[in-house]
Parts: structure tokens; sequence; C-alpha cells
């Protein structure tokens, strides 16, 4: 299993944030320093020009940055991280973002990628964890499959494109 870290801004609606309850559950590690995040994880970020794909699961862990939509490019453009990978297309399923494209909560973020790198299991545990966790991967069941049958970020890219045409 993935060890799985995550920055909090403390930007957001404490009751609505995915990753506090996920870190209440001991299945995320919070930091409160950028500088925390482990240098050899995968950073999630939107900003990286490579996406994420299952030749990534040699990595050990995740790390994810949660902060408010609106300051996230102000915060991404912070980190240099060379491991930073990028989510293809998926929908949100969360409440507050339901059917946006790219709009993710931050367990909806670390339930993708370890979906895409085959470690379906540890996603649906992370997604146990809400009411409408099950719904997100109903809602891109066929992406998700598509980028995790994916060889590298090339492949998810194509497979992406599919989606968006």
């Amino acid at each position: 299993m993935k060890k799985l870290y995550v920055y909090h801004a403390n930007e957001d609606d404490p009751k609505k944030c995915t990753a506090k309850k996920l870190a209440r559950f001991g299945l995320v590690k919070l930091v409160n320093r950028l500088g925390k995040l482990p240098k050899n994880a995968i950073l999630l970020s939107p900003l990286s020009e490579k996406a994420l794909s299952p030749e990534d699961k040699k990595f050990g862990s995740i790390a994810a940055i949660d902060c408010s939509w609106k300051d996230a490019e102000k915060i991404f453009s912070k980190v240099r991280n060379k491991n930073a990978r990028a989510l293809p297309f998926l929908l949100a399923a969360n409440p507050t973002n339901y059917g946006k494209a790219a709009k993710l909560s931050t367990a909806e973020a670390m339930a993708a990628a370890l979906y895409i790198i085959g470690e379906e299991k540890h996603a649906r545990l992370l997604l146990s964890k809400f009411k409408w966790g099950e719904i997100f991967l109903t809602l891109n069941k066929m992406p998700l499959e598509d980028y995790r049958n994916a060889k590298n970020s090339s492949e998810v890219i194509k497979a992406m494109e599919a989606y968006l045409e």
C-alpha cells in the first residue's frame, strides 16, 4: 500500500475537507509545510505537463496539496518536484463540484491516482469513507479503466483525448 501525504493549506470548509477526514481515519498523513512533502513521492499537480500513468507505480508514496481551487495555481507554482504528475480528465462526484471536469476533491484525486497505478483496493478504501465515493468510480469507470490499462503517460493522454472529443 502506498503512503499518502497531503499538504493542507486550511483554506476550505473543515466540515467538507476530504483530506482531514482521510487523516482522521489514518489513511493519509497531513503536513503543515510544503517542504515536508516527501521529495521522492509522486506529487499530484494540475500544472504538471506529464500525466500520471501506470508506470508511476514504482514510486512508494503519493502527495497532494489540499487548497482552495481559487488559490491552486499560486500554491502549485511554488512547488518544485521532478515527480509532479497531472491527473487525466475525470469528473468530480463530490457534492460541491458534482459533474465538473477536473474539480476533484483531495480524496477523489488520491483515489484516482491509486486506481490508475493499479491499487484499486486502496482507492476503494479511501472512497468508502464518503457517501458519494462509489459514485466517483461509477461516473469515471471507463476512463479510469482506460488510464489504468495504458502503458505510459503518452498512452494516458491519447486515451484522455478520446473523452475530450
